[in-house]
């Protein structure tokens, strides 16, 4: 397939070869104009904004994935195999449902649970379990550490549904020492070790479902900002 896709317009070379994903683009746009040098858009297809430019000396890009494992598939898919991306970093918001999880908290995925029927496309014989990239996780480890934010490492559920007929779904993941609920990072996962790339996925805690408290839209936006700079921190 040659580029542009369907998706993305930009050219091989207009994306670095590390990329940070929040599932909103405004918030890639608020990214890559608060915290890159010379920003560049490479991509407005569907208003899926990518941009491209340096912090600190480093290439790095930043583009929206949309929400749901469908969206971050077709995204990272490209990402990794057209567009020559080596790693990418997904940042965005979960519900906290672990005890002691708490709000505004770091959580990063060490790996991601799912309900999703994602993997079913690479026919194993078997249940594949979506893990991090240690190199990055091990860094997002100790760049939150040293920058004193609040984080925890364990498993996520990347849920297919938001609006659950079920009830209880979240209390069991909780039974099984699962962190947070979110809805991207499974797929993404997947789509990292079919390709021999890397990926990592972390999140700000920014409403705890089961208990149904939540961030206002100012703390979100102060609270993410940890999160962002954990993740520019750790880019390649």
């Amino acid at each position: 397939m040659s580029v542009p896709t369907p998706h993305n317009h930009a050219n091989v070379g207009d994306i670095a070869k590390t990329v940070l994903m929040p599932g909103d683009p405004l918030r890639a746009k608020y990214i890559a104009e608060t915290y890159l040098t010379n920003p560049v858009c490479f991509n407005t297809v569907r208003n899926m904004l990518g941009y491209t430019g340096e912090y600190q000396g480093k290439r790095i890009s930043i583009m929206g994935s949309g929400m749901g494992i469908p969206s971050m598939g077709i995204y990272s898919y490209e990402l990794y195999h057209f567009y020559e991306v080596e790693s990418i970093i997904r940042i965005g918001s979960a519900g906290g449902i672990a005890d002691g999880v708490a709000l505004r908290d770091l959580v990063l995925a060490m790996g991601a649970c799912t309900d999703s029927n994602y993997g079913s496309q690479f026919r194993l014989p078997g249940t594949f379990a979506p893990t991090a990239d240690f190199s990055l996780l091990e860094k997002a480890v100790q760049a939150a550490r040293k920058m004193g934010v609040p984080h925890h490492v364990g498993s996520v559920i990347s849920s297919d549904l938001f609006y659950g007929d079920y009830a209880d779904s979240l209390t069991d993941w909780k039974k099984m020492g699962v962190l947070a609920v979110e809805m991207e990072s499974a797929g993404l996962y997947m789509n990292a070790a079919r390709a021999g790339k890397k990926a990592l996925a972390m999140f700000t805690v920014s409403d705890l479902p089961l208990t149904g408290e939540g961030l206002s839209a100012d703390d979100r936006q102060m609270t993410f900002t940890q999160m962002m700079e954990v993740a520019l921190e750790i880019a390649e």
